[in-house]
Parts: C-alpha cells; structure tokens; sequence
C-alpha cells in the first residue's frame, strides 16, 4: 500500500506507511486540521513530526508558565474541539499555564471503540513528540491531559513504557477515563497503578456508565500507586463533555494544577 500524499496549506502531508490493522483515516484528518487552521482563533497551529509524519499541534504561551499542559482529545475529535478541549487548552493559559493540544489519530466517523483499539499505538510518537517539544516551553511541571478515548491513547503510551512515562511526566489528568460503547468492554486494564507521579481522575456525576461504573477502580489503583497529590474528583452535575459544565472543568483541573 502506498502513503497518502496530499497537499495541505503549503506543506506537504505524507502518511506513514502502517498495517491495514493499524490505518487510521490520514484523510480525514487531514481534512479535519486544513478545517482547524482556518479557524482556530486563540494560540498558534504547528505542525510536529513523529516518525516522518507531520501532524497539527496548537500553542499557547502564558506570560509567566508555571508548566505546561499536553492536551489530548477525545474520539474522532480534534485539538481545537470546543468540548472539554478547547474550554481547557485557552483557560489553563489563564491560569497560567503553557498548553499543547495535539491531533491523535482519527478513523471513520462510524468507528466505534473496538476499531480504535487498532490505533492506540499509532498515538505514542505523536504523544512522544509533543511531550518533547513541551519540555522546550518551560521549566515547570510538564502534565499529560487526556479525554475519553484519549486517555484510553495514553494509558496505552504509558503501558508500553511505564518507566519512561512516569520520568518524563510530571503529572497526569485523565477525563472520563474508561468510556467505552454499548457491549464493548475495555480490552486492557488501567495503568493508573504504574503511574507514580500525581494522578487527577475526573468524571462528570452524570456521565457515562462505563465511566461511572469504573470510578471505584481507579480510585484503588491512584490509591495503591500511592501519591500523595494523587485525587478522584466527581464534578456534580457534569456530563461526558462537559458542555454546561465547562466553568467546572476548568476550574477543578487549575485548582489540582496549583497542588503540584
């Protein structure tokens, strides 16, 4: 199979040759970051490299960083995506922190999470690079921040290599960890175990069911990790997305960024 080659703005877009099991949708990501670039109002779009593949980035620099965020997206989305992303990528920038949200692989819009399994590896050089770039930014704590399936992207990262993970970061969040579909259970377990730096797991009281019913599991395994910093917190009210509640999210990940 050859490499999709396309141009985008000027600069050539050449995906990584992968297994038909492995193949995200380059083309619709593609699509989805000359949509982006266009309209993305707050921070700056880069293109970052990973394995020879380039892929969308945006920045944002606070005046006095006291670190900086790597954000990572849910399901199908984007690093501008106005639900829990973009509310999180502009106002930690506020509270004055750095952000790097960045552009994980796609597949179809009908895909479902057992066909992204596939493609949880395809995200690490991408979270790879970013958190290389990141430590350029500041000399402050350097977080990982994952939604929904996003998290389901890093806890694979940070399964293939637990002790390069919990040296390079300096904290984690996760949102909505475990989201899954109707009879689709997680096919592998959490790493929050693994993970010795500061761990946020925050979850809407309303959210998903799979989300839900997973809290009591997650919040043994911060607590066996043992970090002290490490917290689970319930946002009353707040559904998967966070979209009527996106003064809480911010407000209950800058309040734990200050603990760090």
């Amino acid at each position: 199979m050859r490499p999709l080659v396309s141009l985008l703005s000027g600069l050539l877009f050449v995906a990584p040759f992968v297994s038909a099991q492995q193949q995200p949708d380059f083309a619709r990501e593609a699509r989805m970051a000359a949509e982006v670039e266009e309209i993305v109002f707050d921070g700056d779009p880069i293109w970052l490299e990973a394995k020879g593949f380039e892929f969308l980035a945006i920045e944002m620099e606070a005046d006095e960083p006291k670190g900086t965020v790597v954000i990572l997206h849910g399901r199908g989305y984007h690093p501008d995506w106005e639900s829990v992303i973009q509310p999180l990528r502009v106002g930690l920038v506020d509270k004055g922190w750095n952000t790097l949200s960045i552009q994980l692989p796609v597949l179809e819009k009908s895909a479902k999470y057992f066909d992204y399994v596939d493609v949880f590896d395809a995200a690490g050089p991408r979270i790879d690079s970013a958190l290389s770039y990141a430590q350029s930014l500041s000399d402050g704590p350097l977080v990982l921040l994952a939604h929904s399936c996003g998290s389901h992207m890093a806890q694979r990262w940070i399964k293939n290599d637990p002790e390069a993970a919990n040296s390079i970061v300096d904290a984690y969040v996760g949102i909505g960890m475990g989201a899954t579909d109707y009879k689709q259970p997680m096919v592998e377990p959490f790493q929050l175990d693994k993970m010795t730096m500061p761990v946020l797991d925050l979850y809407g009281t309303e959210d998903f069911p799979a989300v839900l019913r997973k809290a009591p599991e997650r919040l043994a395994m911060i607590t066996q990790a043992g970090n002290e910093k490490s917290q689970q917190v319930a946002v009353q009210g707040a559904k998967h997305y966070f979209k009527e509640s996106k003064g809480q999210l911010l407000e209950s990940v800058s309040t734990w960024l200050e603990t760090l």
